[in-house]
């Protein structure tokens, strides 16, 4: 079935725009991808990083925004995330700033951090500058570890063209292996605090 996409070409001509809508929402996987993207030439590295730092900051500014205006009466509705709100509440009580750029990277809060922020009335200008840091240094970060691995694994594959989708769907694989190890984890150390 999959033997007849011409992958490359796919790539080539959705990778940007895969790119930026998928780190509207969470983003590491398409981003690891890109970076790969980047160095087969397929795509070039600092649009990725662009397109996907645009987005980043897009999607937070969007969810501080909802945080801002309809904080106080979404955020009490969410009762299964109250751990989460209480962590994100509690870091930009003890360091904003630090909060503000490190949310991202903090898994379980990409989406709940910026809300919990805006409802928490950090300056709106504060937060933008922030953000757009964060979002700058996440997307190379990330970008550049798929750039690496497609260094790394071109040296043990040889010409990495043939096997670009396999590629694709380990690291898509592995990302979901890692957020479910993430989510267990987080479960259980919940149920041990309140048995």
């Amino acid at each position: 079935m999959f033997e007849h996409i011409d992958f490359t070409h796919l790539l080539a001509t959705y990778g940007y725009l895969a790119i930026f809508v998928g780190c509207l929402l969470e983003g590491e996987t398409i981003l690891i991808l890109g970076g790969m993207a980047a160095h087969q030439h397929v795509l070039k590295l600092l649009p990725v990083i662009g397109y996907a730092s645009l987005a980043g900051m897009l999607g937070d500014q969007l969810l501080f925004w909802t945080g801002r205006y309809s904080g106080a009466r979404l955020l009490p509705k969410l009762h299964k995330q109250q751990a989460t709100i209480d962590r994100v509440t509690q870091l930009i009580n003890q360091h904003p700033t630090v909060s503000i750029f490190s949310v991202r990277f903090l898994y379980g809060m990409r989406l709940l951090g910026p809300m919990v922020i805006g409802a928490s009335g950090v300056s709106p200008l504060k937060f933008a500058s922030i953000n757009f840091l964060g979002a700058v240094t996440w997307a190379t970060l990330f970008a550049s570890a798929g750039y690496w691995s497609g260094e790394f694994l071109e040296g043990i594959l040889g010409d990495l063209k043939p096997y670009r989708l396999s590629i694709a769907l380990g690291v898509v694989g592995l990302m979901l292996v890692l957020a479910l190890v993430r989510h267990f984890r987080v479960k259980t150390r919940a149920a041990l605090k309140h048995p």
